[in-house]
């Protein structure tokens, strides 16, 4: 939760403002407490846009909406005042996961809790169709999974079956992807619109792959229009289940009630809500928003005295609102209140990045006749040349200094903010989720701090642990002195588990690893890599079959995990199955291997031979290469415009080190900037800046 600014209101109808949850380019969705002292999410539209007939009447809409149905699988309206000041709507609390959430966190969904899933959602459809409204906006952000089930959020777009699907700017409100191809045409709609969205939110659920994939919003959309749906990796029936509500005919696709019978759910297969790890989770999450609500005075901002409370929140805990915002509540204290001695888990709340005004010219060479970067900062003889990596987090980067330890400096002079001298930067450093950097001392203990002041935070002296491999929501992972993995939680830094490496991976696992959706992928030195369940450390699956010459660098993004080497693997992060593996066969890269991928949601970047490439994520096809004296051992990243990465030339002074960039979109446009060619060198990139670490080094660069 963040503290209110200036013209933000202090009482909205019956409610006590007491923070902001959240807020988008129409309103925002402020955190209110009545007289009883119960909790509601109050959604209220920008005082600027008041005066606006057309976005008034559309909030207007989303209230009448949200008020009309009446169904145990929406968010309860508590009340609404849309005539004159400031309209606002207020909805009950739902303390839980997102199903975008879950299937990041927990993976897809196994068969029966997918049924459950759909046929709650058909029954909750089934009643929104009752009320005579069409939703218009079904995706998983706004599916609130809690233990009595899921809930539907967010009826911003809600109208009427009659009615265009038109907003008043002529756009189509529709997220790419889950919108019916009817909405992407800006078509009339039926009922049979929401069926589709329903059909592509079950899609992802089973498989945590979008139906309809493109490089950009425009091949989405024309996608959702012209072609088929991939529903690879489900079982045949159950892609037998799902196809129908995708149909491209509206007057074809099923109705609600014909889903729930077709889906015929399992008896107790409701309990998916109440049991296993995704279970857990909204459990935790329920039982802290219960906690919530506390007396309110006007001296100090509500005290939350349970550590459980800060910690568990300060780990990813989410608290979901029926306005289709969701945030981290942040304990931070507000003006006027009364100042406490801070403990070790009172984590204040992540800085925001100050954001670096794109450079679309950059500065012109008159010899060279190319564009290079424009540089912000550069700091000599200060950097520890083999720190593990540049780690940009909020408004500081940090890295290993010559001196010893890590050090914060401030990223937009460069200059010395603290240092923690007693870290070991070989063993590594991580942020935790921005409102923490975490590293090792000498002894093996876990140590964290705030990473804009250096604030000493909490410990873990029982780790025992020699380098760190990764953190998510829920916990560190590390390797241990005696080569174990080990997991410690966040929310109180005490050990979850302690588990033995296989064999043929003991002694041999490399640091950096990667996590997501409850798997943790760690490299080897000889190419293999070990994938783990972030439960207990078990083994979920190996890759084995790799050159004995070339260590990896997998990279996870949206349930698959790309692992680059003699072929760039694309694999399922659940189960390792593979999706596709594109091989390198060009003449000019032949003795060469892809190097580390950058994955986003439309492509991969990676280097092979002298040259980056882009590669279609979901079929593993070359988008555009770049050929510019690439290092095709590079790490590659995305900021701005542009794809940064290293490349080598020489001039009259020597051997230089080249940071190279092109335009994402096709590979063109081509800038460099050129520095004395390192033995050691890192990237990294954040804030519409790229920084660079060469030697003792380290040098910020604009992008464009």
């Amino acid at each position: 939760m963040k503290p209110l600014a200036t013209g933000d209101p202090l009482r909205l109808g019956p409610y006590r403002v007491l923070g902001i949850l959240g807020e988008g380019g129409m309103g925002k969705v402020y955190v209110g407490q009545d007289g009883a002292g119960s909790l509601a999410a109050v959604k209220v539209l920008r005082p600027e846009l008041t005066h606006d007939t057309n976005l008034a009447q559309r909030f207007v809409r989303e209230a009448q909406a949200a008020q009309a149905v009446r169904s145990n699988g929406v968010a309860n309206v508590l009340g609404a005042w849309t005539e004159g000041g400031r309209p606002w709507i207020a909805t009950e609390f739902l303390a839980g996961l997102t199903l975008d959430q879950a299937i990041d966190t927990y993976g897809p969904l196994d068969e029966p809790a997918l049924r459950a899933l759909a046929t709650a959602l058909a029954r909750t459809l089934a009643d929104i169709h009752a009320a005579g409204f069409i939703h218009r906006d079904l995706k998983p952000p706004n599916i609130v999974l809690t233990s009595a089930g899921p809930r539907v959020i967010d009826f911003g777009i809600a109208r009427p079956e009659h009615g265009l699907t038109l907003t008043m700017t002529g756009q189509v409100p529709v997220t790419p992807g889950y919108g019916a191809p009817e909405q992407v045409l800006g078509r009339r709609v039926t009922p049979s619109a929401d069926v589709f969205s329903l059909g592509a939110v079950l899609a992802y659920a089973a498989s945590g792959r979008r139906a309809y994939e493109g490089s950009h919003v425009a091949a989405v959309q024309y996608e959702v229009v012209h072609g088929e749906p991939r529903l690879d990796g489900m079982a045949p029936h159950v892609q037998a289940l799902i196809l129908p509500c995708l149909a491209k005919d509206p007057a074809v696709r099923p109705a609600p009630p014909q889903i729930v019978q077709a889906m015929a759910a399992p008896k107790g297969a409701d309990r998916v809500w109440r049991r296993g790890p995704v279970a857990d989770a909204i459990r935790e999450r329920e039982a802290e928003a219960r906690r919530l609500p506390t007396p309110v005075t006007t001296e100090a901002a509500p005290s939350v005295p349970r550590r459980r409370l800060l910690t568990g929140l300060a780990a990813g805990g989410v608290v979901l609102v029926g306005g289709g915002c969701s945030a981290a509540w942040w304990f931070g204290s507000r003006a006027g209140s009364t100042k406490t001695k801070s403990g070790p888990f009172d984590i204040p709340p992540a800085v925001r990045m100050p954001v670096q005004k794109l450079d679309p010219h950059g500065i012109k060479d008159p010899i060279n006749n190319d564009v290079q970067p424009t540089p912000l900062w550069e700091v000599h003889g200060e950097a520890d040349a083999y720190s593990q990596t540049l780690l940009p987090i909020g408004d500081v980067i940090v890295y290993g200094v010559a001196t010893g330890g890590i050090a914060g400096f401030d990223i937009t002079s460069g200059k010395r903010r603290w240092s923690a001298p007693h870290l070991r930067t070989k063993s590594g450093y991580l942020s935790l989720s921005d409102r923490l950097v975490i590293g090792v001392d000498d002894e093996g203990v876990l140590r964290t701090f705030v990473p804009s002041t250096g604030e000493p935070k909490w410990t873990c002296p029982a780790s025992e642990a020699s380098a760190l491999l990764a953190a998510d929501n829920d916990a560190v992972y590390c390797v241990t002195k005696d080569h174990r993995l080990r997991s410690v939680n966040r929310a109180d830094g005490r050990i979850r588990w302690t588990a033995a490496v296989p064999t043929k991976f003991r002694g041999n696992l490399l640091a950096p690893a990667v996590v997501g959706q409850g798997r943790l992928v760690i490299s080897a030195v000889d190419g293999t890599v070990l994938v783990v369940h972030t439960s207990d450390g078990s083994t979920a699956w190996t890759r084995l079959d790799q050159d004995e010459d070339l260590t990896v660098s997998p990279a996870v993004y949206g349930g698959m995990v790309y692992i680059n080497g003699k072929s760039m693997d694309a694999r399922r992060l659940s189960d390792g199955t593979r999706i596709w593996n594109t091989k390198l066969d060009d003449w000019q890269t032949d003795g060469y291997k892809w190097g580390p991928a950058a994955v986003y949601a439309d492509a991969v970047y990676t280097n092979a031979g002298d040259s980056t490439r882009s590669l279609d994520t979901a079929s593993g096809n070359v988008l555009w290469e770049a050929f510019q004296n690439a290092n095709h051992g590079s790490p590659v990243v995305r900021q701005g415009r542009g794809v940064w990465t290293f490349g080598s030339t020489t001039n009259g002074y020597g051997p230089q080190l080249l940071i190279n960039a092109v335009r994402a979109s096709d590979g063109k446009g081509s800038r460099s900037y050129t520095v004395p060619e390192p033995d050691y060198a890192r990237l990294a990139a954040a804030g519409n800046r790229v920084f660079v670490m060469y030697d003792s080094s380290v040098i910020a660069l604009s992008t464009f």
